[in-house]
């Protein structure tokens, strides 16, 4: 009796669709073909996300009182901004910050600068100051704004003049270890998530990433389904509660319905990432241990 190895034959890449034929050692006139499922790939792990504070929240406090701030909130790091707390191309403030900030516990998570991509240069505020301020600042990321118009009716040269200096900022900061992230913000070209998934899309670089933030004056399902585009490239959440329009700030806890989607949501993208409080109703201090209490609790998992 004749028979034929055991021998296997894919059909395409392994898939949760793909089948593999598995042909059994059996009389060459019987042997038979088993279809068999190739097993799922794994599952990407949950980010993990930290409670943090954005330090332009109270503009006029200084450093040392953001910084009890933010540790008796129980928060876990800190986005310094680069107009008041540490401007850019102020080293000493840089360090001094980043050692207030390790004293208490707490991390740096971002610098915060108002570099503005395809135009700050000409206007005289080089991204090698801001690059040297983040640097001694400890920053992981550095915050800049995709341009100075919004993206409606944008010129394709100004489109062109930030896609090429985002690459050109992201091989800087990659230079020194560091990630950059758009503002998620009106008045820029990142002032839409098509806009800014189209930006990004442009840039295409591995250094280049964006913040979100919930877009005032569109629905929430809107919002959630513009974040789940951006979710690859998103590398930081500024959270408040604004409704119906930035001028009216409500306690973050009334915003557990959209809030909850957007955790959700981001755990699952696999990216680890800040949660960074920006604004409080009032801009009142006191404010910020009861909305550090709600996101806490939110990314604790008790919704």
């Amino acid at each position: 009796m004749t028979t034929r190895p055991l021998r296997y034959q894919g059909r395409g890449e392994a898939t949760s669709q793909a089948r593999v034929k598995l042909v059994l050692c059996l009389p060459f006139d019987m042997y038979t073909r088993v279809d068999a499922p190739l097993p799922a790939p794994p599952r990407q792990a949950p980010a993990i996300i930290l409670p943090g504070l954005v330090s332009i929240t109270f503009r006029a406090l200084p450093v040392p009182a953001i910084v009890d701030l933010a540790r008796s909130a129980g928060l876990a790091g800190i986005e310094w901004g680069g107009d008041v707390h540490v401007p850019h191309g102020n080293l000493a403030a840089a360090r001094d910050a980043a050692t207030c900030t390790a004293r208490a516990g707490l991390r740096v998570a971002a610098y915060g600068s108002y570099y503005r991509v395809g135009s700050s240069e000409e206007r005289g505020m080089t991204f090698a100051s801001v690059l040297e301020s983040a640097v001694a600042l400890g920053a992981p990321l550095i915050r800049v704004w995709a341009g100075d118009r919004g993206s409606t009716g944008a010129a394709v040269t100004h489109w062109q003049h930030v896609i090429d200096d985002s690459r050109r900022i992201g091989d800087l900061a990659a230079a020194r270890g560091l990630r950059i992230v758009f503002e998620f913000h009106g008045a820029t070209l990142t002032d839409t998530h098509p806009s800014a998934l189209r930006l990004l899309q442009s840039v295409n670089h591995p250094a280049v990433f964006t913040y979100w933030q919930p877009p005032a004056g569109i629905p929430r399902e809107e919002a959630q389904a513009g974040l789940r585009a951006l979710l690859p490239w998103v590398r930081g959440l500024h959270v408040y509660h604004w409704s119906p329009t930035h001028e009216e700030r409500h306690p973050l806890a009334e915003g557990a319905d959209g809030w909850s989607r957007v955790l959700h949501d981001a755990r699952e993208a696999g990216h680890d990432m800040y949660a960074l409080l920006e604004y409080v109703r009032d801009d009142d201090p006191r404010q910020l241990a009861p909305d550090a209490a709600t996101l806490r609790r939110w990314l604790a998992g008790g919704g």
